[in-house]
């Protein structure tokens, strides 16, 4: 960011009679405009897109806790405790009597008394029931532990997400720092709302006057009609002109607001000692480095390459075997048929898997996670070209807006001339009033256009170096120190507020020609 330097000195002799910022209002003496710096650090604490941001990495950070887990031991327990009732009932048919007599006899003792069936044999067969019902409890334990010897997936899983928190780390940076860009660009899209504010309220006075002079030249009838009308339609312009810029100055105000979740009644101005010239380094090659090496959202770009790569080999691990360790413990006891007993088991071992054939599934999602990394390479290099791109732009921009300041003062001093004379031209008879009205105009858009030339300076070289991946409060910090509160601009500013004889210090009144 500039650190010295200042303009010619004529610049100042603009600044306090064409422009003077130092007319802007000023807040009472209990209450400090807010600065760049300190707005800058309200919304970085309190922006709601970045706490989202933030909330997001850390999220993605736990997932790698959650992969490490299935690489960890397993320990596992279960529990049973029940009261079982059984119920049985059968039949049974024989040929001999003798047989049938003695089942009838068995079934009866089995059913507790219940059975019937030892009737005689009737034709040479016999048929008998039996019922048997038991009501005993039951209640087991056991304990299994597991730990994975080989499973590539798990392994897999556990790198990928290491990758995704180096992707979510940069999207995060990059977030951070379109907050610092959208915060100065805020700020300075304030600052240059009220200047071109001030150049049009001066614009239409100025013009406001010079339709009071018509008047009374028509009414003596030094001038005609159409003069009279040429100075009213101006004036209705400028008025309109007035209110649109009134409207974007209280707008402005507002984004600070969405930014921060803060109110801001007043914010300091930039010194008219900003220095203005050619960023370093001053070659797009340059630039161009630094934005590969440090841009957050190319290295996010560049980091989904790894995150796609390793889904391929996520997608591949399908085809190898796993391998775990076990142990387990079991514990059972019961008290069936009234008689209470209990047994236990261990086992201690090592289980492996090998998948043979999933139907094609294994391979279908290989050739899956593959086209997914070749998109990701496509939208690597489709960022590449996009963030060269806008680095060079920018850099152009920069450098176009230090020639473009440098025009614009000079503009100034010629559109003062121009007016000069035109007004000499009127007085002599050789210019008309609406020659006038409209190197006024010239005047003071070329005041506005001065202002917002200052701004988008600014505004361009913060965001080239957002572009290139190097913005940060530093660069804020610096540009604060160029603030200065004594030109601060409220919210609630007012016409009253400006200095009209400073704003008007355009030349003298025009005198019409004594006869025409």
């Amino acid at each position: 960011m500039p650190a010295s330097g200042a303009p010619p000195s004529h610049t100042h002799r603009f600044r306090y009679t064409l422009l003077p910022l130092v007319a802007a209002v000023m807040l009472s003496s209990q209450v400090q405009a807010a600065d760049i710096l300190t707005i800058t650090r309200d919304a970085l604490e309190n922006s709601a897109d970045l706490a989202s941001s933030v909330s997001t990495y850390r999220s993605v950070e736990e997932e790698r806790n959650v992969e490490r887990g299935d690489l960890l031991p397993q320990i596992g327990a279960n529990a049973n405790l029940a009261h079982n009732r059984t119920y049985e009932e059968s039949s049974f048919a024989g040929d001999v009597a003798t047989q049938s007599s003695t089942a009838g006899n068995q079934g009866g003792t089995q059913g507790g008394g219940v059975g019937e069936g030892a009737g005689a044999a009737l034709g040479g067969g016999s048929t008998f029931d039996s019922v048997s019902a038991d009501d005993y409890n039951s209640a087991s334990i056991g304990l299994e532990a597991t730990q994975t010897i080989f499973d590539a997936r798990n392994w897999f899983e556990l790198k990928r997400a290491e990758e995704q928190i180096d992707q979510q780390g940069f999207l995060l940076l990059s977030d951070r720092q379109e907050l610092i860009f959208q915060v100065s660009q805020a700020y300075f899209e304030i600052l240059r709302a009220k200047d071109v504010l001030e150049s049009r309220i001066a614009q239409e006075k100025a013009i406001g006057r010079q339709l009071e002079q018509a008047r009374e030249q028509f009414e003596v009838g030094l001038i005609a009609i159409t003069d009279v009308q040429e100075a009213r339609a101006a004036a209705d312009l400028a008025r309109a002109e007035r209110i649109a810029a009134r409207s974007d100055l209280q707008i402005s105000f507002e984004q600070l607001e969405r930014l921060t979740g803060k109110r801001y009644d007043s914010i300091e101005g930039l010194s008219e000692d900003l220095p203005i010239k050619t960023p370093l380094p001053d070659t797009r090659a340059a630039w161009t480095a630094l934005a590969m090496e440090n841009n957050p959202t190319l290295l996010a770009t560049q980091a989904a390459i790894d995150v796609a790569n390793r889904n391929v080999d996520i997608a591949r691990s399908g085809h190898l075997p796993t391998v775990d360790a076990f142990a387990s413990y079991d514990y059972s006891e019961t008290d069936i048929d009234y008689l209470e007993g209990h047994n236990s088991q261990s086992q201690i071992g090592l289980r492996a898997n090998l998948p043979i054939f999933t139907g094609g599934r294994t391979s279908a999602q290989v050739n899956q996670a593959s086209y997914r990394l070749e998109a990701s390479q496509y939208d690597f290099e489709s960022q590449r070209r996009e963030t060269v791109q806008q680095v060079r732009s920018l850099l152009t921009e920069v450098n176009n807006d230090v020639s473009t300041v440098e025009a614009r003062r000079q503009a100034i001093i010629s559109n003062r001339s121009a007016l000069e004379a035109t007004r000499s031209g009127y007085e002599v008879g050789t210019r008309n009033i609406v020659d006038v009205l409209d190197a006024e105009q010239s005047l003071y858009n070329a005041l506005a256009n001065y202002a917002e030339s200052r701004y988008d300076y600014v505004t361009d070289l913060v965001q080239l170096r957002r572009a290139a991946g190097v913005l940060d409060t530093r660069d804020i910090r610096a540009l604060n120190d160029w603030l200065r509160e004594d030109l601060s601009v409220s919210l609630s500013y007012s016409e009253d507020d400006i200095d009209d004889d400073a704003l008007m210090n355009i030349g003298e009144r025009p005198t019409p020609p004594s006869s025409r």
